[in-house]
C-alpha cells in the first residue's frame, strides 16, 4: 500500500472513531454502552495515527493522538493518555524537529505518571526534559531535574548507580553557567551521595575545573581525551563541555 492509501485508510478509520464519539454522546448512546464506544473510538484514533505516520502525514497523526488523549483523560485513564503524549513527543523529536514541543508532552507525560504514582516512567520523561532542556541553554530547568531524579534512588542498591550519572550532568550544567557555581554544586553532591567522590566522572571535574581556573585548554582537552578514552562520551556530554571549553580565553572550540 501507497503512501495516499495509507493516508486514505487513516482518514477512513478517523472518521470511525469520530462516529463512534458522537453516538456516545446522544441520548440512546449514553443508555446503551456509551462508554463502551468512547474506548473503542480511542483505539481506532490510535490506528488511524499510525497509519497517518506510515504515510508520514505527522500533523494527523498527533491530531488523531490528541483526540484520543483528550477522551482518556476525561475518562480519568491517564497512564494510557501519558503514552500518547510520549508518541506525539517521539514525532517532535524524530520528524518534525520542534525540541520546545517535545518537551511540553514529555513534561505532560510526567505529571500523568506521576499522578498514578508510576515515578519510573515519570522519571524516564523527566529527563529527556533535562536533556533538551540542556541543549536549548535552559541549564536552571536541567539542573532542578537532574537533582530532583536521584534523590529517592540513593537508598536503592539496583538504582544509586544512576545518581552518579545525574549529577556529573546538573555538575556540567553549572558548570557553563559559572565556574564557582559549580564547584559548590559538586560539595554538594558529594555530601548528598558520598559514592560521587570516588567516581571517575567527579576526577573529570576537579580537572577540568583547575584547568579552567587556569584557563589552559590544552589541560582540559587531555582530561576529556583520558575520560572518552575508558568511558566514550555521547553527543550530549561532548555538547556540554564544548560549551565549557569555549569560555577558556583563546580556545579554538575542539576537544581534538
Amino acid at each position: 500500500m501507497d503512501n495516499s492509501g495509507k493516508e486514505k485508510e487513516a482518514m477512513q478509520l478517523m472518521a470511525e472513531a469520530d462516529k463512534k464519539v458522537k453516538a456516545s454522546g446522544s441520548f440512546l448512546g449514553g443508555m446503551f454502552g456509551g462508554n463502551h464506544k468512547v474506548e473503542d473510538a480511542c483505539e481506532i484514533y490510535a490506528r488511524a495515527a499510525n497509519m497517518f505516520k506510515m504515510a508520514k502525514n505527522w500533523s494527523e497523526a498527533i491530531n488523531c493522538l490528541n483526540q484520543a488523549i483528550d477522551i482518556y483523560t476525561d475518562m480519568g485513564r491517564f497512564t494510557i493518555a501519558a503514552k500518547h503524549h510520549i508518541t506525539i513527543a517521539e514525532v517532535y523529536e524524530a520528524e518534525l524537529v520542534d525540541i520546545e514541543k517535545a518537551i511540553a508532552h514529555y513534561e505532560q507525560a510526567a505529571d500523568y505518571y506521576k499522578g498514578e504514582e508510576s515515578n519510573s516512567s515519570a522519571n524516564k520523561c523527566l529527563l529527556k526534559v533535562g536533556h533538551y532542556s540542556a541543549q536549548l541553554e535552559q541549564y536552571a530547568k536541567a539542573i532542578e531535574i537532574y537533582e530532583q531524579v536521584p534523590t529517592p534512588t540513593m537508598d536503592n542498591p539496583l538504582l544509586k548507580y544512576n545518581a552518579k550519572e545525574y549529577f556529573f550532568k546538573a555538575s556540567l550544567c553549572h558548570f557553563i553557567v559559572d565556574e564557582l557555581n559549580a564547584k559548590l554544586a559538586i560539595e554538594k553532591y558529594e555530601e548528598m551521595f558520598p559514592a560521587f567522590s570516588d567516581s571517575r566522572e567527579l576526577k573529570l571535574l576537579k580537572k577540568l575545573l583547575d584547568a579552567h581556573e587556569e584557563q589552559n585548554s590544552e589541560a582540559f582537552t587531555e582530561a576529556v581525551k583520558d575520560f572518552d578514552s575508558v568511558s566514550r562520551l555521547d553527543q550530549w556530554l561532548t555538547t556540554m563541555l564544548l560549551r565549557i571549553k569555549k569560555t577558556i580565553q583563546g580556545d579554538a572550540g575542539d576537544l581534538k
